[in-house]
């Protein structure tokens, strides 16, 4: 990827909350559909404030001067999206049916998601942002947009996918970079982590992993099932992630290992009916998420295509129509 030019990209594609016309007059809605919009909102205005923190992270570790500038583009990026969030669930709250907070779900997971984020080898950290990057921009952003079916959200969700797409980009960059000799010869001369700091990052993964599966459900997958019924996004998102991690690079990594070994115990024909819910819970995941999802020739095309070329298809995925 030609960094310098995807930072060029992200700075000139900034925009500002109040381009947006909110004058536009909200629908009509059934009680239990204004509900479902205003949680689903005021929701993402949490994700959306979690996925600013992990790229502020990121900046924080990046060692390259373009790719820190680029994270800390996606930072202003993300703060942004959570006050159109905001501000589109105030829009759509239109008979003060209830008052609205983020999930439980959502808040519980944060602080154990952000500490992993700080203590875990930097490919953990960044297969499980590409994994919320790919649920939140491929299946739930549009899926909510149709549901919603008005001309305020379809204008916001237009400026906000434009800025999740440059996103996903770098996503898929990272494992390239993370898996690269280059980055595992440098990472063998330095020092081993200590025991104590192993030990403290296992601990934060675990809890990370306990509370991964109710927010999982909360947030994403109860929503997207109510928006799109057929699931389609979800799978595709899904399958995006089990192509990226078998890509030979990223699957020789330690952690890349473990969850393949756990998926392909999980779909065995004996075995993963006997332990397919333990395994669901040390995954954090949702047996959709663990399901083999892509074909063999599928498989094959992935094998041979680019990182970038892998990014280009996720992104177009979320503009097919339902």
């Amino acid at each position: 990827m030609d960094l310098a030019r995807m930072l060029d990209r992200c700075r000139r594609d900034q925009w500002r909350v109040d381009d947006l016309d909110w004058s536009l007059p909200p629908p009509r809605m059934p009680r239990d559909k204004e509900e479902a919009v205003v949680q689903y909102f005021t929701d993402m205005a949490g994700i959306e404030r979690l996925a600013g923190a992990l790229f502020a992270a990121q900046a924080r570790k990046a060692t390259d001067p373009t790719l820190r500038a680029i994270f800390e583009t996606f930072v202003v990026d993300e703060e942004r999206h959570a006050v159109v969030a905001e501000r589109l669930a105030r829009h759509y709250d239109v008979h003060r049916h209830r008052r609205y907070a983020m999930s439980p779900a959502l808040v519980g997971f944060r602080p154990h998601f952000l500490r992993v984020i700080e203590l875990a080898p930097p490919e953990i950290a960044n297969a499980y942002i590409t994994a919320g990057e790919l649920m939140l921009d491929v299946a739930l952003l549009r899926s909510l947009d149709d549901y919603v079916g008005d001309e305020m959200s379809h204008r916001a969700m237009h400026l906000i996918n434009r800025d999740e797409s440059r996103h996903i980009a770098i996503d898929f960059h990272m494992p390239e970079v993370y898996a690269s000799d280059e980055f595992l010869a440098a990472r063998r001369d330095r020092p081993a982590p200590t025991l104590a700091a192993r030990a403290r990052g296992a601990a934060a993964l675990l809890q990370m992993l306990w509370h991964a599966q109710p927010f999982l459900r909360a947030v994403f997958l109860e929503p997207i099932d109510r928006t799109d019924p057929s699931g389609r996004r979800i799978r595709e998102a899904f399958k995006r992630m089990q192509l990226v991690a078998r890509k030979p690079t990223v699957a020789r990594l330690p952690f890349t290992r473990f969850m393949l070994a756990m998926q392909d115990l999980f779909n065995h024909p004996r075995l993963g009916p006997l332990v397919g819910g333990v395994l669901l819970r040390v995954l954090g995941g949702d047996a959709r998420a663990a399901a083999r999802l892509f074909t063999d020739e599928e498989l094959a095309r992935a094998q041979a295509m680019s990182f970038e070329e892998l990014a280009a298809e996720a992104v177009a995925v979320k503009y097919e129509p339902r």
